[in-house]
């Protein structure tokens, strides 16, 4: 194909679906794309560690085969040319798989998981990873084996986590889309500390495969983007069922890429419930309370009927904490007899703390886990929405491992301030994190909207309106 000289409406802070489009168009190559990501990432990532493990030379061969494929005539995926770094926890094959760890420094897969299966599919070209806290745990991104991630608005402070690097490489024009997993809040937290949008779908929305338990369902994959239309894209390639994964919702992926209305018009007649703390169950930063109250007034100025009100989550926090010790202990109880120094503290204390856990724990969990679901049906019976803080901080100091005190009240562990999120994974209802305001200092904040189990689409269309209506107000006061 003939090279060109990129167009002036294409650049590192293009929507991917604007990308994609000019890649398709032939108005740029899938090699200048990359150049110019490749440019950013060498401008931004020596200051935020935010991508790991880079190859620009296979970038660089993925891209050519990309435009050969484009010249051909071929077939071309949602994503085609656009570049991509995936989350250092999720296998790729032929690429290092570290999952943050020195243990895993030399990890290289031989086959993809179902989530990159997919992505690579639909045409991206891959560059490398994105960094992760060691072992995926706890909601900053940081370890031994590639350092700290810094967020892009203040690098002096975290980028949240474990999807840190990703949410970081994202918001700084490095990657134009990314990945992430989500069990506590790692899609939300880190979506809401660099300014960017983070779901955790439904559960079933994204099949994962291989897992070491195929019925372990805190944890789910999903999408992080710039804008709620190019997250719907990504979700489009991840979603839909596979007959590995036995518990994945039958709707085929391209329900979510549809167009959205892009007014705010979906929030008119919304029944929305708001909700600082669910009832006192956490405390929230008195700047993250200012923002979460203007997305409510927000949404009311544009029609919602917004009032107070959540859902009984009482049984969540030890629900949410027995299943996650179990699970810890049960997939890495073995590594860390195996290694018992090589783990950092707070992590090696949640695992062991599964280990005295009994079938009666966790039966009790997963009973209490089942009044939760049903609870949150009965609740969006009387509501189509429910918002709230995604995270009960803004981003803090990046030296520090998680915040000791919220509000005034002491953390005790580095679980402790991610109740807002966490509290939200054991109802297995969607979530989606959009950016909502800023501090007095300008550090990103963003809302939480969830809606009921299954309604994946209608919560992008929710999501969608929100961002309309905050960016149509940005533009009435200059």
């Amino acid at each position: 194909m003939n090279s060109q000289q990129p167009g002036p409406d294409v650049s590192v802070h293009s929507s991917a679906r604007a990308m994609a489009a000019a890649v398709r168009e032939r108005r740029i190559s899938a090699r200048e794309l990359l150049e110019l990501h490749l440019t950013r990432i060498e401008e931004r990532n020596p200051e935020l560690n935010a991508v790991v493990n880079l190859d620009a030379e296979r970038a660089r061969a993925g891209a050519a085969a990309a435009d050969e494929h484009l010249a051909r005539g071929g077939p071309l995926g949602a994503l085609h040319g656009l570049p991509f770094a995936f989350k250092d926890t999720h296998a790729v094959a032929g690429w290092p798989t570290t999952f943050g760890s020195r243990l895993f420094a030399d990890h290289v897969p031989q086959h993809d998981e179902l989530l990159v299966e997919r992505v690579r599919r639909a045409g991206v070209v891959v560059l490398g990873r994105t960094n992760v806290p060691e072992l995926a745990a706890g909601s900053h991104t940081f370890n031994r084996l590639f350092g700290t991630t810094r967020n892009p608005h203040d690098p002096t402070r975290s980028a949240g986590g474990s999807s840190g690097g990703a949410a970081a490489a994202l918001a700084s024009g490095m990657v134009p889309l990314a990945d992430g997993s989500d069990m506590g809040g790692s899609l939300r937290n880190p979506a809401s500390f660099c300014g960017v949008v983070g779901m955790r779908p439904s559960l079933g929305r994204v099949p994962e495969w291989p897992l070491y338990n195929q019925w372990e369902t805190t944890s789910v994959g999903g999408p992080l983007a710039r804008d709620v239309g190019d997250l719907a894209l990504l979700l489009s390639v991840m979603a839909g069922p596979d007959p590995r994964a036995p518990l994945a919702l039958g709707d085929p992926g391209h329900l979510f890429a549809a167009p959205f209305d892009p007014t705010p018009r979906a929030l008119h007649g919304l029944r929305v419930a708001w909700s600082l703390d669910l009832g006192g169950a956490f405390a929230v930063d008195e700047d993250v309370a200012a923002v979460t109250e203007q997305a409510g007034r927000l949404m009311a100025r544009h029609g919602a009927r917004v009032h107070g009100a959540h859902p009984d989550l009482a049984e969540g926090d030890d629900t949410f904490r027995t299943l996650r010790a179990w699970h810890l202990h049960a997939k890495l109880g073995p590594l860390l007899a195996e290694h018992p120094g090589e783990l950092k503290a707070s992590l090696a204390d949640n695992i062991r703390a599964g280990a005295p856990l009994s079938g009666t724990d966790v039966a009790r969990a997963y009973t209490q886990r089942t009044t939760l679901g049903e609870r949150m049906r009965q609740f969006f019976t009387q509501h189509d929405l429910l918002v709230l803080p995604v995270s009960q901080v803004a981003p803090f100091p990046a030296e520090q491992e998680y915040p000791t005190q919220v509000a005034g009240r002491p953390m005790g562990s580095y679980l402790d301030w991610m109740r807002s999120a966490y509290l939200v994974t054991v109802t297995g209802c969607p979530a989606i994190a959009v950016p909502a305001g800023r501090t007095p200092d300008g550090l990103p904040v963003g809302v939480q909207l969830v809606g009921p189990h299954g309604s994946d689409r209608r919560l992008l269309e929710i999501a969608a309106a929100f961002e309309a209506a905050a960016a149509s107000e940005v533009g009435e006061h200059g």
